[in-house]
């Protein structure tokens, strides 16, 4: 059994984490701490876990005790603590903060679509963003062949637990209900990553321009993002051309009609689209951002860290209503 602890576990994306693996086959959770939550049952904040574990929040980690350690703390905290703690050399850390995406400090980026084989001989990763992970993987069959050179446009709307648990003015039910709003307009910090890993997979030595407007939804959970770009293939030959990039991929489809979020809403699935309409290409991408922007991309990293099959313990469903 691999023997999990999880740092910073009463979070959304936390509580996903541990819904999938209390039922992964190979695991056993050895901790979830929290320290603002220390002592309390894991059910009473994660409420969904009623009658699945018994399990309460702790406040400090024993990180000889596990094989694994998930980080589900906010951005900077993971740089903080490793300051004062240091990790065994035998133990897999899988962060799922921004601290590391750079590839600094050891860590390989967790896109398993694009570094499975890197992933696999890994004793650190950083798991990506979620806007990140449906704009890079509606992005690289493109990139790899060579046909990012020009300008990309994307627009992608995400629900409101891409903000997190903490209440803020933009996640007020009474404000997001019935509503859309754009923010941090090309601005947003998931371009960093999105532009150097493309940048990467083309063996360009100039990013990619990409420009990106991110939108609130006035949904909970999901992220369905639209990519456009000037185009010489035909409709098919682009299909074929994504067909084939992902051919060997776990979780990541090329659908032959148009998406929609209640598609991956609920698994670790990717479905992308392509449409060519008088020489744009428009590429159609969804996912769950908890699940294939998160906490189930992190667990299919950690099957692939231990060589077990990728979808072993996410196997989840999506529901047609």
């Amino acid at each position: 059994m691999i023997r999990v602890g999880i740092m910073g576990a009463a979070g959304y994306t936390a509580g996903e984490l541990i819904r999938i693996l209390v039922n992964h086959p190979q695991v056993e959770i050895i901790f979830a701490q929290s320290e603002s939550n220390a002592g309390n049952p894991v059910r009473d904040i994660h409420e969904g876990l009623i009658g699945e574990t018994d399990m309460r929040f702790c406040k400090d980690v024993e990180l000889d005790s596990i094989d694994v350690l998930f980080i589900c703390r906010g951005h900077g905290a993971s740089s903080v603590f490793w300051q004062t703690h240091k990790a065994p050399k035998s133990l897999r850390i899988i962060d799922l903060a921004e601290d590391f995406r750079d590839e600094s400090e050891g860590y390989v980026y967790g896109l398993p679509e694009w570094q499975y084989a890197r992933i696999e001989g890994a004793l650190k990763v950083a798991n990506p963003g979620c806007f990140a992970t449906a704009i890079q993987l509606s992005l690289l069959p493109l990139a790899s062949a060579g046909l990012l050179s020009g300008e990309v446009c994307v627009t992608a709307v995400t629900g409101s637990t891409g903000a997190g648990q903490k209440p803020s003015p933009t996640t007020h039910f009474s404000w997001r209900a019935d509503n859309i709003s754009a923010y941090k307009v090309l601005e947003h910090q998931h371009l960093k990553e999105i532009r150097r890993n493309l940048m990467k997979a083309s063996s360009s030595d100039t990013q990619p321009l990409i420009n990106f407007i991110p939108l609130r939804g006035d949904f909970t959970r999901g992220i369905f993002s639209t990519a456009c770009l000037e185009c010489k293939m035909e409709e098919e030959q682009v299909r074929e051309l994504f067909k084939k990039y992902y051919m060997n991929s776990a979780f990541t489809f090329i659908s032959d009609s148009p998406v929609d979020l209640k598609q991956v809403i609920n698994t670790n699935k990717c479905v992308i689209d392509t449409q060519v309409h008088d020489g744009k290409l428009v590429v159609s991408c969804v996912i769950d951002n908890l699940l294939k922007g998160a906490s189930g991309q992190a667990v299919q990293n950690m099957n692939i860290m231990f060589k077990l099959p990728q979808k072993e313990g996410l196997r989840l469903k999506a529901s047609a209503f």
